[in-house]
């Protein structure tokens, strides 16, 4: 009988070895793939609203060299939570045990970057480089916590090319308090679910490995998830009722109240600036001196950094971060009896939205909405330079929480149109007959291209320079200047003109030469392969309008009249024409994309009608020797 008990478990201890071998992944699930998620189960205990405690254990295969972008380990923490009974192992191909880690070979270190100037946030971690491929690391960790308001969402996807054999999180619910999911499925993924009445488990399973691709949405909304919330919950020991937005807005509100208080310095600055005109126009001198006198830093300390430095700390340092910024703009605006609204959103390429009918602690910035009889107003405060009145387009398209006395508003924000999007381009173009190219040109920038010129307004004159001969690196300029450059902070306008010489944009021909259309390219777009899996994203719609004067020199003529050409398309437009005037040419080209989502198998109608578009743009004009 010991015998049997001893084989038996040498049979127990082999299988579980077993199922960490590299040889016990599907096939399918090397396809594609430098690791592969073996196993990430979160189990979470929630005793009380302020009391919940964490089992994670993550198993990851690494499978080349290129897997290592995932072969490490990250433990995030702060000073409400404490992680206990860490354990790191290191397992061969065959999935036998050669080295073991503790937490005491772990680092601690901050989580802010640069660009932060505070944080309480921290974490353990540690880059494991194994000399040996295949690999598997195996850590586990306990976590008891007070902060409830941010459970985990469940999205089967941690990097591009790492499939997935387990990854499931399970809730025993102790505390009483209604546990909400809500489940987002799309063709990447479905998750299992099984509940009772206090427990509820959501898992995916069997997913091969993720391979993004040019112009797709943001995975984060391409791969399928299950989001979990608490009706009560509570953040560094602020709790509140989640159950709505309203009852949120109020939890919200605490936050805000003590951080909030006109001073009478702050009222002092404002008695200063001597207001007076439209409500719009009280605005726009309170929002441009506010950014006069601040600059962005993060701060992520207090709660969670979630509530704002105070505005009268703001006032006397002269800095803060989105929240702080955007918090000392509204107490600025009340104390002009102006009221304003504090409003979450989600900043990022892809547009994410907040659903009205699921209440969740969630966001990545803050903006202010200025209700006015004209509309609202809407303030990004975390720029010195940008226009009054001016969302960029990852804040466009979207909606807000927008935080009031005693109610949350989710609405909508402006929509980022193609045709205000607007790139005009004015451009003298002289054609030497030693093939150099000397040109004078005006641009002019509005709505999204607004946002993508204005980094150029607060460089060096050398360093505005330096960004047009990278933006246009495929002409060969003997000598650039930049001149008369405008943030028109009003308009929401750039303008600046750019004149340059550069060598070699023509050609000869024997004794005739020629030289493309269009001397500035949209050179960004490349894209081949026609066998796509993801949804096609345009994040950002936009317009070119450019009209280009050529004149050539005395002795030569222009070989042909050239033909306009139009191209229409659901993912814009396209036209060129021609008109000679004697020793001139006038180029006009209009070029918009529209923003949208497309299904994958509209990619080779994408790629034509960029392909023709650029064909367009490489038109070769013919001039002859007299």
């Amino acid at each position: 009988m010991k015998k049997l008990i001893t084989l038996l478990v040498l049979i127990s201890v082999r299988t579980f070895s077993q199922n960490y071998a590299i040889s016990e992944i599907p096939e399918e699930l090397k396809k594609d793939a430098n690791a592969v998620i073996r196993n990430i189960s979160s189990e979470y205990v929630i005793k009380a609203e302020d009391n919940i405690e964490l089992k994670k254990k993550i198993i990851i295969s690494i499978l080349n060299k290129a897997g290592e972008s995932v072969s490490y380990v990250y433990i995030p923490y702060d000073k409400y939570s404490k992680i206990s009974d860490i354990k790191i192992k290191i397992l061969d191909e065959n999935g036998k045990q050669i080295k073991t880690y503790s937490k005491s070979d772990l680092n601690d270190v901050s989580q802010s970057n640069d660009s932060y100037l505070y944080s309480d946030d921290r974490a353990l971690k540690m880059r494991i480089i194994h000399p040996v491929y295949p690999y598997t690391i195996e850590t586990s960790y306990t976590e008891r916590s007070s902060d409830t308001v941010f459970l985990p969402v469940l999205q089967p996807y941690m990097d591009e090319n790492v499939s997935v054999q387990n990854w499931s999180v399970e809730f025993k619910n102790e505390s009483g308090i209604k546990l909400r999911k809500k489940v987002t499925e799309t063709s990447f993924g479905k998750a299992e679910i099984s509940e009772s009445d206090q427990y509820l488990k959501a898992a995916y399973k069997n997913l091969p490995a993720y391979k993004d691709e040019n112009y797709s949405p943001d995975e984060k909304v391409v791969v399928s998830k299950v989001e979990f919330a608490l009706d009560k919950a509570c953040l560094k020991g602020i709790c509140g009722d989640f159950s709505n937005w309203n009852s949120f807005a109020n939890w919200y509100k605490g936050l805000l109240d003590p951080v909030s208080v006109v001073t009478p310095e702050i009222q002092q600055e404002i008695n200063a600036l001597n207001l007076s005109g439209t409500v719009s126009e009280k605005v726009q001198k309170i929002y441009q001196y506010m950014q006069s006198k601040t600059r962005y830093v993060f701060v992520a300390i207090g709660i969670g950094g979630w509530q704002p430095m105070s505005a009268d700390d703001v006032r006397k340092k002269g800095y803060g971060d989105c929240k702080a910024l955007t918090n000392y703009m509204r107490v600025l605006l009340k104390a002009a009896g102006i009221p304003s609204y504090y409003s979450v959103i989600y900043s990022d390429k892809t547009a994410k939205t907040f659903d009205k009918d699921f209440p969740k602690m969630d966001g990545n910035h803050i903006i202010l909405c200025v209700p006015t009889e004209n509309g609202n107003i809407w303030l990004e405060n975390t720029s010195q330079n940008i226009a009054f009145n001016h969302l960029s387009y990852t804040t466009m398209d979207r909606n807000v929480i927008m935080v009031k006395d005693n109610t949350a508003e989710i609405i909508d924000t402006p929509k980022s149109l193609s045709e205000n999007n607007k790139e005009i381009l004015k451009i003298k173009a002289n054609i030497s007959a030693d093939n150099t190219l000397s040109v004078s040109s005006s641009f002019n920038f509005s709505g999204g291209m607004y946002d993508i010129f204005l980094p150029l307004v607060s460089l060096s004159p050398a360093d505005q320079k330096d960004a047009m001969r990278k933006r246009y690196d495929y002409l060969q300029f003997s000598n650039i200047d930049v001149t008369n450059l405008k943030n028109d902070r009003t308009e929401a306008t750039i303008n600046f003109d750019l004149n340059f010489k550069a060598n070699n944009y023509s050609k000869s021909l024997g004794s005739d030469i020629y030289f493309r259309a269009i001397p500035f390219l949209d050179s960004d777009f490349y894209l081949e392969s026609t066998d796509r899996k993801l949804p096609i994203e345009i994040p950002f719609g936009f317009t070119d309008d450019y009209e280009i004067e050529y004149t050539i020199p005395e002795n030569y003529k222009f070989s042909e009249n050239l033909a306009p050409a139009t191209l229409d398309s659901e993912f814009g437009s396209f036209s060129m024409e021609f008109v000679n005037q004697d020793k001139k040419l006038l180029v006009k080209r209009k070029f918009m994309l529209k923003k949208g989502t497309f299904p994958p198998d509209k990619i080779s109608d994408y790629i034509n009608f960029r392909k023709k578009a650029n064909k367009l743009d490489h038109t070769k004009i013919l001039i002859t020797k007299l």
